[in-house]
């Protein structure tokens, strides 16, 4: 029986002896040996024939699974599974229907009553919401400014079992040094997960530093068009089977073979896109950054960013997303949505336009971080009473400048 949940090596295969870019475009295909085309195979079949009988769930098989029905396994899926294991530098990848399906597995799978989850305090909005209201009771969370590695050794427990972290972190931009909270959890036998989204394996593959798991919104820069919703958790095969196994065969965040093979042929054009959006935003984060309407900014590939020599040294692309205050708020943010031409006033990010989107500081701490202290603070001081986040897309930087200098000079209304 083929074997849907690690099939085996392609032997035309090459992956540990080609670079980077050559593994986007090659990795995880092969030229379809019936018809020889080129581009890989889409199988939206959601049933496969059997030349014999099998079992009727998922726990009857042991060390192969052999396709029979798309949500526990597509050879489309296994492609893109394949393709991602190979740039992250991971044994394996499980894909999943979004990147909050990945997110929801990963915790639900690794986390039981009676565990600690550490968590930085400032992440993806629907993760922090899990964290904090969607897990199962038993299961205690602590809040922590992961870029202090010292402020996360002091959180850790006896019972803490899972570590997660985002870096840069969603929306100001914070970045956590991964070597060091690996370490953290190392010493004290927890895991370690980094949604590394924002970065993308062209700047951080976390697993280098120390990580245990990497979760990707695939929806974002790894789809790159803003046209398919996916999701990833990657790591060991051991740590990997019981995502597999049990939460997506039974929670049924399954992806679609389309947006899998549309997410595929994103990929691989990602290392040229990476560095465009890169360049795109280094240009437009020092615009805003003298533009006399805009107060702090927030990038990476600034040198006045606070953890600027920590995303050097772990970060071999800044990427294309940047925040910063501007004056007016939400009146300047109602102008965007109605003045703006290049950029587009959405939400989201990592797609091929650029995407600005306001998110103001009191809303979100009482529907998503619920921070306080000198974590509201810190954030504040990031955020103001309000964030621009901006994802930088692939349109020529100076329409993008001259789009927003002619908004964010506007006068007040």
């Amino acid at each position: 029986m083929r074997d849907a949940s690690n099939p085996p090596p392609d032997p035309n295969q090459k992956c540990p002896d080609w670079g980077f870019a050559t593994r986007a475009v090659h990795a995880g295909e092969a030229p379809d040996p019936a018809t020889g085309a080129s581009a890989p195979n889409l199988v939206m079949s959601t049933t496969f024939t059997m030349d014999e009988p099998a079992g009727f769930s998922i726990n009857a098989f042991e060390d192969e699974t052999p396709y029979i029905y798309t949500r526990w396994g597509n050879p489309t899926v296994a492609m893109l599974e394949r393709k991602l294991a190979a740039l992250e530098g991971a044994e394996d990848c499980v894909a999943f229907a979004s990147g909050m399906a990945a997110t929801a597995a990963l915790l639900l799978a690794t986390l039981k009553p009676g565990d600690h989850l550490l968590i930085s305090d400032v992440n993806y909005a629907g993760t922090a919401e899990l964290a904090k209201h969607g897990l199962p009771q038993g299961i205690s969370t602590t809040a922590v400014d992961s870029a202090d590695p010292a402020s996360v050794a002091a959180a850790m427990k006896p019972e803490t079992r899972l570590i997660w972290i985002e870096t840069p972190a969603n929306p100001t931009l914070k970045i956590t040094d991964i070597a060091a909270v690996a370490a953290i959890a190392k010493r004290s036998g927890a895991l370690l997960a980094v949604d590394s989204t924002f970065a993308t394996p062209v700047a951080t593959r976390p697993i280098e530093f120390g990580a245990d798991f990497v979760v990707h919104s695939l929806t974002k820069y790894l789809g790159g068009h803003g046209d398919a919703l996916g999701g990833a958790v990657l790591g060991r095969a051991d740590r990997l089977a019981p995502l597999r196994n049990d939460a997506l065969v039974h929670f049924g965040g399954c992806i679609s073979p389309f947006n899998a093979w549309l997410i595929a042929r994103g990929v691989a054009t990602l290392p040229i896109r990476m560095r465009a959006h890169a360049a795109g935003a280094q240009r437009v984060a020092e615009f805003l950054d003298e533009h006399p309407a805009v107060g702090r900014v927030n990038y990476p590939g600034l040198a006045a960013h606070p953890q600027h020599d920590v995303a050097r040294r772990q970060m071999a692309n800044f990427s294309g997303m940047l925040s910063f205050q501007a004056e007016g708020g939400e009146a300047l943010a109602r102008r965007m949505a109605q003045e703006l031409e290049v950029v587009h006033f959405a939400v989201s990010l990592g797609h091929h336009r650029s995407l600005v989107y306001w998110i103001e500081t009191d809303a979100l701490m009482a529907s998503s971080f619920q921070l306080s202290g000198r974590q509201l603070a810190s954030y504040r001081e990031f955020a103001g009473d309000g964030v621009f986040r901006l994802s930088v897309g692939l349109e020529d930087a100076d329409d993008i400048c001259a789009d927003l200098d002619r908004v964010l000079g506007a006068p007040a209304k």
